[in-house]
């Protein structure tokens, strides 16, 4: 199995690569968009982009800068989820969140412009095929648009006040949380060269992961501290949105995140890929702070 932490330092060492260090006309901007993107957090995403494309019999170098994109796409989610118009958190990785640190406007102009560094990087990225990069652009474009993370979003802020069953958080979350993670995975195993089949397979098993990872997050929002998480827990209920922890007891939604990675590892082991690091990295999905 791959050594998960030399990876991890080797995205981490390729995200500042990555990004703009000066500019003659918006230097704020490019600190801004640095300090979303650099200061702290799991990296779980292009974990799964590097482990998927290691998975699938790629190579590490050829997953870094697809890996950079994703978390580029990811970090610009999180600029504008913690603007006042959305969630309106002031915390994020233990640190202020980018709009607390360079203002409202500053921050939403480093998000939309890490959301356009991230189908640079993935165009530009050296490894892959033109034909597998445009699958990967489209793939993500997909994931972080009206199909996927903004539809998810507006769903959510429909939501507010509403009391949604598991069946229509599932679907909420789907395009919100799971259809980033699932095109993280899917976009490492396009690095990789792997046949349309093994892509598939990628973003089933991303899907699956995905929904196991929100029902984590909502579990810890309800059950941990801010400390220990790095940014402001203890928030869904009083803001007036449903949870998997509020919609079933914190027993039942850890069964239904294990049982969703179990699923998820089922379709690595009939690609005997089950002692892969994409495998380890599913488990991490319910795994965090347990």
């Amino acid at each position: 199995m791959a050594d998960r932490e030399a990876i991890l330092a080797a995205i981490e060492d390729a995200l500042p690569r990555h990004l703009p260090e000066r500019s003659p006309i918006a230097q704020t901007l490019i600190d801004a968009m640095r300090y979303a993107a650099v200061s702290g957090g799991k990296r779980y995403r292009p974990m799964l982009t590097c482990a998927a494309c290691l998975a699938f019999g790629g190579r590490l170098e050829d997953a870094l800068a697809p890996a950079c994109a994703v978390e580029f796409i990811h970090a610009y989610s999180l600029v504008h989820d913690d603007l006042p118009a959305m969630d309106d958190d002031d915390l994020r990785r233990g640190a202020p969140s980018c709009h607390a640190a360079y203002g409202e406007a500053t921050a939403i102009l480093a998000g939309d412009a890490l959301q356009t560094l991230a189908f640079e990087t993935l165009a530009a990225a050296d490894g892959a095929s033109m034909d597998a990069r445009l699958s990967a652009i489209r793939i993500l474009a997909e994931a972080s648009g009206w199909r996927g993370m903004a539809g998810g979003q507006c769903f959510d802020l429909a939501s507010v006040g509403r009391d949604l069953s598991s069946s229509h958080l599932q679907v909420l979350h789907s395009a919100k949380t799971g259809a980033l993670i699932a095109a993280a995975v899917c976009i490492g195993a396009l690095f990789a060269g792997a046949d349309g089949a093994a892509v598939t397979l990628a973003g089933a098993f991303g899907e699956r992961v995905g929904l196991a990872f929100q029902i984590q997050d909502d579990i810890l929002d309800a059950t941990a501290d801010t400390a220990t998480l790095g940014k402001t827990t203890g928030s869904d209920q009083p803001a007036g949105r449903s949870t998997f922890a509020t919609a079933m007891s914190v027993q039942e939604a850890r069964a239904k995140a294990d049982a969703s990675v179990a699923d998820a590892l089922t379709l690595l082991e009939g690609a005997r890929l089950q002692d892969s690091l994409l495998a380890e990295m599913g488990a991490a999905a319910v795994n965090r702070h347990r």
